[in-house]
């Protein structure tokens, strides 16, 4: 049967469950006459009765009670879910994917998008860390987040944090007898601990910054990450000289437990933003997101490229 037949189906379930022409036609908004035509076209096709009819009652014969059972439950379901998608247009719903470095996913993701989620039950939130510079159409991710400067030209950023300052520390129990570093050159004679950067393959550079003039240093030592939080705790033991948001390290440097270097060539940079690949109409979902991430001095989105 073709699908241009539904209908009539339909038209047959509507009879069957009133038992009445009268019922159905008023209920589906066509006529008594119209509403009899098709179902005699349904049977003819079908090769069978469905309906029984007397003068004061319509009721279904044993093969049209076999179809009504069979059909009738799933044209039930497929309406309740079409219903369904109608709330969904509006109901904050949905599963939101996130790709961010560990530090934006620990301080500035968490913190909000937990609060979204515990009021909003039904949306579902996937953070991924990775400090990689990564593809969010190919990787199949809703958003990413990116220090301003990173964000591609073609993509909608949304400011979700303050500028970020990162600042060169050690223990006193690692620089104990040893010649502080006044310059980055110096670094050369400390045992760094290292980020490495999984889409490049290298180790990342610590850029440094004096008077304007940026410096990017390649440090050595004998530990090397792929995250913040280890490399923090490696300081914290003495392994050597790190690099890490000023954030991160601040409750142990006003504890005495990290000292502070290379003050003169504490860089800032752009804060985090949010960033997407499309100004088409997103999911109520994902404005929640967006709106529960944007930081207070940035309070509209803004395309890169117009």
């Amino acid at each position: 049967m073709g699908r241009e037949n539904y209908n009539d189906l339909l038209a047959f379930i509507a009879v069957a469950r009133e038992g009445s022409f009268t019922r159905a036609a008023a209920q589906m908004g066509v006529s008594q006459s119209a509403l009899s035509h098709t179902i005699r076209a349904l049977e003819a096709r079908l090769g069978v009765r469905l309906l029984t009819r007397t003068t004061r009652s319509v009721s279904a014969t044993e093969a049209g009670e076999r179809l009504a059972l069979a059909i009738g439950p799933r044209f039930e379901e497929i309406e309740s879910e079409l219903a369904a998608l109608t709330e969904l247009k509006d109901k904050p719903a949905g599963s939101i994917r996130i790709t961010a470095a560990e530090h934006a996913a620990n301080t500035v993701l968490w913190p909000r998008l937990h609060q979204l989620t515990a009021q909003y039950p039904d949306i579902n939130v996937e953070i991924t860390v990775d400090y990689g510079l990564t593809d969010i159409v190919a990787g199949r991710y809703d958003a990413g987040v990116r220090l301003g400067d990173q964000v591609e030209k073609d993509m909608i950023a949304v400011r979700i944090g303050p500028d970020l300052r990162m600042v060169v520390v050690g223990a006193p129990a690692y620089l104990a007898g040893k010649t502080l570093p006044r310059t980055p050159a110096d670094l050369a004679q400390h045992n760094c601990i290292n980020l490495r950067l999984p889409t490049r393959g290298g180790l990342m550079a610590w850029e440094l910054e004096r008077d304007g003039h940026p410096l990017k240093a390649r440090v050595q030592g004998q530990w090397t990450f792929n995250s913040s939080a280890p490399i923090l705790r490696a300081a914290l033991a003495g392994c050597g000289v790190a690099y890490v948001p000023e954030d991160m390290a601040a409750p142990y440097l006003a504890g005495g437990e990290l000292k502070h270097l290379l003050k003169a060539w504490t860089p800032t940079f752009p804060g985090y933003h949010l960033y997407y690949a499309s100004r088409r109409q997103s999911s109520p979902a994902f404005g929640l997101v967006v709106d529960a991430l944007r930081y207070d001095g940035a309070r509209s989105a803004t395309g890169r490229a117009g």
